[in-house]
């Protein structure tokens, strides 16, 4: 069971705040769980997980209906037909690559939930095959987002192109750390890195990642079921 895996990976990244000098508890976890069951889900959430990110809506849904409590993150690339179910269920998107989609989600944001938690998504590595914005043109939809009243502009998120070695995975998260403090100085107000995954977590925290995505190393390479789309 995927719980077996949580601890250790809590454990993990503890160690590596302490190895690269990050505050204690700086480094939140969000279980990446497209094409897992909702009998695993709910196995993690009562083990004390409680932030969940999917990236098909219409398997979601389901999940969402069925485990309210959880701190569900949108985090798969978003289609405009999509949006305002988007905007209805989650607390955070981590995808946000356009002013339509941004301003989309704004307008269908229910007056009566709170403003919905955002990351642009940037091609950090400028692969053509990525989806998300380069970097020359974060700034301009940062300052739109961050005007957005049902909106809250949080940070960045990025998958940098894979990478073998410590050393070039390092590089590349370091290229959106640079990004992200120039927003900052820029008088953006943001607290949020997404960034790592499995195989590349500790040279995020290394880098400053706020939130990293983990999805393998509790479920193994994934297997698509009937609750794919």
């Amino acid at each position: 069971m995927p719980t077996n895996n949580l601890s250790s990976i809590q454990h993990r990244i503890t160690q590596y705040e302490t190895k690269y000098q990050r505050e204690p508890g700086s480094v939140q976890l969000l279980v990446a769980s497209k094409n897992q069951t909702i009998e695993k889900i709910t196995a993690l959430y009562q083990a004390g997980q409680k932030k969940f990110g999917e990236s098909y809506l219409q398997e979601a849904l389901p999940k969402i209906a069925s485990l309210p409590d959880i701190e569900w993150h949108f985090i798969g690339p978003i289609q405009a037909n999509k949006t305002r179910k988007i905007a209805e269920h989650f607390s955070w998107v981590h995808s946000i690559s356009s002013e339509k989609i941004a301003k989309r989600l704004n307008d269908q944001r229910p007056d009566h939930f709170p403003p919905l938690n955002i990351c642009i998504e940037v091609n950090i590595s400028e692969e053509t095959t990525k989806s998300g914005i380069l970097a020359a043109d974060v700034l301009s939809l940062a300052e739109l987002c961050s005007n957005l009243p049902r909106l809250t502009l949080r940070g960045l998120m990025a998958i940098p192109m894979h990478k073998q070695t410590f050393a070039e995975q390092q590089q590349e998260f370091h290229k959106l750390r640079l990004l992200f403090d120039a927003l900052k100085e820029k008088g953006l107000s943001l607290d949020t890195l997404s960034m790592g995954m499995s195989n590349d977590m500790e040279a995020a925290i290394a880098e400053g990642s706020t939130l990293i995505r983990i999805g393998t190393a509790f479920f193994g390479q994934r297997e698509k079921n009937s609750l794919t789309p």
